[in-house]
């Protein structure tokens, strides 16, 4: 089963927007396994605009949980999704699939509702009952009204009886993601593993221990950590974290990344801090 986290990578529909560094060069309509070998930059020439709608739907991917037990069904739903251009995580049973959700990060979880160890309507429960808001899609093969009201009442935010047809299930899951919890409060705090920042205190620890970062190198984790799991491209930190619209073509990025790295991993068993090859950074508990 394959359960790993994956990048985000541009598919097909970027193939005229961005091209190889190095001088490599693919067909139109490569596929995302192919884009993944190299590192991606917009063309010099590349107008103004193209660039922003570049930027933009690198800024839309979701990261998804999928939860099935069926492996073909799973690696489908996989496939499907990563060539839509999102990141994918897998669990084959209700247990690993709630492990996963409860630690957070995700836009939509797709929860299959007969799944071995936790059934998917317990899953779904549990994770309402620890306040977890992650937006959930049920699919099942039970597809009558009793069914999906009880789906429903679970905690589920839509339910999608087998068979389907994808589009209408990326549609539905689109939906969700765009949707925010009413009167969420904003954090104050953030964890990632034994990595504690807090925004009010302007303070950073690990195991117990403090960590003095520049005003920059903290403005740079408080964004990775708000966005722990998922992958976050030069694109999104140079706007967020720099407040440029444009790449500046420095190692402005790296350099910060490097120290920080410095700071928060090299005395430490566990790094939290990785690089994700031809897409950018993650912040994550590797230990999990």
């Amino acid at each position: 089963m394959d359960g790993g986290v994956y990048g985000l990578v541009p598919g097909p529909a970027l193939s005229a927007l961005f091209r190889p560094v190095g001088g490599r060069t693919f067909p139109a309509r490569a596929t995302p396994a192919r884009w993944r070998q190299v590192l991606f930059k917009p063309p010099e020439d590349l107008p103004p605009f193209l660039c922003a709608l570049a930027a933009f739907i690198m800024l839309v991917a979701m990261r998804i949980l999928v939860v099935e037990d069926d492996r073909d069904a799973a690696a489908y739903l996989a496939k499907a999704f990563r060539e839509a251009g999102h990141v994918v995580d897998l669990a084959p049973d209700g247990v690993q699939g709630y492990d996963l959700a409860i630690e957070g990060g995700y836009d939509v979880a797709i929860v299959d509702r007969m799944l071995p160890k936790m059934d998917g309507l317990t899953l779904v429960g549990a994770l309402r009952n620890q306040k977890n808001e992650t937006p959930v899609l049920i699919l099942s093969a039970l597809g009558q009204v009793d069914d999906r009201v009880k789906g429903l009442r679970a905690g589920g935010d839509d339910y999608l009886a087998k068979p389907y047809a994808f589009s209408e299930l990326l549609a539905r899951v689109e939906t969700l993601a765009r949707r925010k919890p009413k009167g969420a409060p904003e954090e104050t705090v953030f964890r990632v593993g034994d990595l504690i920042l807090d925004r009010l205190s302007h303070k950073v620890t690990r195991r117990g221990e403090e960590i003095v970062l520049q005003p920059r190198e903290f403005r740079l984790l408080e964004y990775l950590m708000q966005n722990a799991g998922k992958v976050v491209t030069r694109t999104m930190l140079l706007e967020h974290v720099w407040d440029y619209h444009f790449d500046p073509q420095t190692n402005v990025i790296d350099v910060h990344v490097s120290r920080l790295r410095a700071k928060i991993d090299r005395d430490f068993d566990a790094p939290l801090l990785s690089t994700v090859r031809g897409a950018g950074y993650m912040i994550r508990d590797s230990s999990r």
